[in-house]
């Protein structure tokens, strides 16, 4: 008798998390979205609700939980400065009492568990690419420290959990992703200057708009997830998950004005303590191990994301654009 695979994802209605929800419905898994809804939103979610493989449970990962699943993709935490900053210590217990109890349950149920990490545990890198085998330059008593410090424990425990008692993990390291569901007002750069040209407001660039970031469409990203959890035991990761194309913030900002035909301008503004300057993943590990690379290109990603957003403006679902 074929048993459908019953899969945990905290996190689930949030940006990531709800992409994947609809993934794995679609390859037959049941899911159990679990989520404390301070950034995830059931408009994520509501499209799947009634679905028969689809569960929604509230619950803050901070505390433990008890359900039986095959998997378990921890994404659960708040994944923009705005977000994180808003309750640092909370975000720090996301992360790591998270990481404890999410563990705890795939110990004691022998289940696969992915660890959703993050390119931030670079800092602000000083060798450019980023591979894998590198330590990072993080500040650990910065503004970003919560959420930098907060994935890097994680990852730790993962590691002690896979040593010490030979449970099965995989760590992603995600960088710069964007599509439809990025909250509007959560400062990401692509929804930021989105909603911003759309409403034909001065588009805010931080520094020069030097900077660089690789953006990564969420259809690649959810790719990259499912065949690192779908890989053979061996493969733990990390591994990092990102289009490695860089742009500069401002060539970002051009780009969006040009596909929305917008009349904003570009403003600029004091850069935020412990931006990173350079961000672009080497991608080698993933596309030896798992066969992945991202395919879309950023121009193609923001058409595809204009409309979710066009469609947020013309409901009046967005009140303020907090700048980037």
């Amino acid at each position: 008798m074929h048993l459908e695979r019953r899969v945990l994802i905290t996190g689930g209605a949030g940006f990531l998390g709800s992409h994947l929800a609809e993934r794995l419905l679609k390859q037959g898994c049941q899911v159990l979205c679990v989520d404390n809804f301070f950034t995830g939103t059931r408009h994520n979610i509501e499209h799947l609700i009634g679905h028969s493989g689809f569960e929604l449970l509230r619950h803050d990962i901070a505390h433990p939980l008890y359900v039986e699943v095959d998997e378990i993709y921890n994404l659960a935490c708040p994944a923009s400065p705005i977000h994180y900053q808003r309750d640092p210590v909370q975000t720090t217990k996301t992360s790591v009492l998270g990481a404890i109890n999410m563990l705890g349950l795939a110990k004691r149920l022998g289940a696969k568990i992915l660890q959703a990490s993050t390119s931030e545990v670079y800092g602000d890198p000083q060798v450019h690419p980023q591979a894998e085998g590198y330590w990072g330059n993080v500040n650990p008593i910065g503004p970003r420290s919560c959420y930098d410090e907060g994935k890097r424990c994680a990852e730790t425990l993962f590691f002690d959990y896979w040593r010490q008692h030979r449970l099965q993990v995989k760590i992603a390291r995600i960088f710069n992703t964007y599509g439809p569901r990025t909250h509007p007002n959560d400062g990401r750069v692509v929804s930021s200057f989105i909603v911003q040209a759309l409403l034909n407001r001065d588009i805010t660039v931080h520094g020069s708009g030097e900077q660089t970031r690789s953006f990564c469409y969420v259809d690649d990203m959810i790719d990259g997830l499912v065949k690192l959890m779908e890989s053979p035991a061996e493969v733990t990761g990390p591994i990092n998950l990102g289009n490695p194309t860089e742009f500069t913030i401002l060539e970002l900002a051009n780009l969006v004005i040009d596909l929305v035909g917008s009349r904003s301008r570009i403003v600029f503004k004091s850069l935020p303590e412990d931006d990173p300057r350079q961000r672009r993943p080497q991608v080698e590990r993933a596309h030896e191990l798992l066969g992945w690379q991202a395919s879309v290109s950023l121009r193609e990603g923001v058409k595809r994301t204009i409309p979710y957003f066009e469609s947020l403006v013309s409901q009046g679902l967005v009140q303020r654009v907090i700048a980037v």
